[in-house]
């Protein structure tokens, strides 16, 4: 049973109440299209938990295999700086077919975000250290792949399939809550 080794804090983005009686921590590359696939999944889960539920997003992008997803990483992370992380998380996901510069750009222009201010923070790598701090805690906790999800801190082994990942956080509410 692999474990997440960092615990959540208030460095991570998080929806849904930090006391929640289940937690899903989602380590995600915003290029990688298992990932882009699952987007939509642990959109419908959050739903339909809703404040049963606290969702965790934490970057883990695979440079090797994904040039872009570290620059879409840092720019989901100065939109999050200027309180719009889930608003770019989504649009990222929501064109990961155009991952690049012009269109982190475009996105900041539609959510209002200082475009100059980006370009500048990308340049400098401003944000390089949250991401990197996301990813180290990925391997610390044995991710070596994108999507990866825990549950309560246990690693979910099964696939990201609704039934599958509704199932184990039904069975995670069902534990969790004295009868």
């Amino acid at each position: 049973m692999t474990t997440l080794n960092v615990p959540v804090t208030q460095r991570d983005h998080a929806k849904g109440p930090a006391n929640a009686p289940v937690t899903l921590v989602e380590y995600g590359d915003y290029e990688c299209p298992h990932c882009g696939l699952a987007h939509p999944i642990v959109k419908l889960i959050h739903q339909h938990f809703g404040q049963r539920l606290r969702f965790v997003f934490r970057h883990f992008p695979l440079g090797q295999a994904h040039p872009n997803a570290e620059s879409a990483a840092q720019t989901a992370e100065f939109a999050g700086a200027h309180g719009k992380f889930w608003e770019m998380h989504d649009s990222l996901y929501g064109n990961q077919d155009r991952l690049g510069l012009p269109l982190y750009l475009a996105l900041a222009g539609i959510l209002e975000l200082p475009e100059l201010e980006l370009r500048n923070a990308l340049v400098e790598g401003t944000y390089v250290p949250k991401v990197r701090a996301d990813f180290l805690s990925g391997v610390r906790s044995g991710v070596n792949g994108t999507p990866c999800f825990f549950i309560n801190g246990v690693r979910h082994d099964g696939t990201y399939a609704l039934e599958d990942l509704g199932a184990a956080i039904e069975q995670q509410l069902r534990v969790s809550v004295p009868i």
